[in-house]
């Protein structure tokens, strides 16, 4: 019978791959009711980057044994990545939309 690190180990083993089946499956067929685009990109964008947040926090928290450390220390460094890595890509495809739109000239 495998202990219990072991069975949290193929836990998320198993919940890390049938996330990327469902990413894979979703840039494979990309489904017409999720291509609108609010926010200067598309709700499938949205998707993958949320599917690539909850992927990453259980690879730092099963992986990298995190999961068992004090809730502050775990907040510590959650927090900056799940705060920050969303608000640079949405500035990144905002911002990034500009750019074939009529810019000044300054000749």
């Amino acid at each position: 019978m495998a202990n219990n690190s072991t069975s949290t180990l193929w836990k998320t083993f198993f919940l890390l791959l049938g996330l990327t089946v469902v990413e894979v499956a979703l840039g494979i067929i990309k489904p017409s009711a999720l291509m609108g685009a609010p926010l200067g990109t598309s709700w499938l964008n949205i998707l993958f980057i949320l599917l690539t947040l909850v992927k990453a926090y259980y690879i730092v928290s099963t992986f990298m044994h995190l999961g068992g450390e004090k809730k502050g220390f775990r907040l510590a460094v959650y927090l900056p990545a799940l705060i920050l890595i969303p608000y640079l890509t949405f500035i990144l495809l905002v911002e990034g939309g500009y750019t074939y739109d009529e810019a000044p000239s300054i000749y």
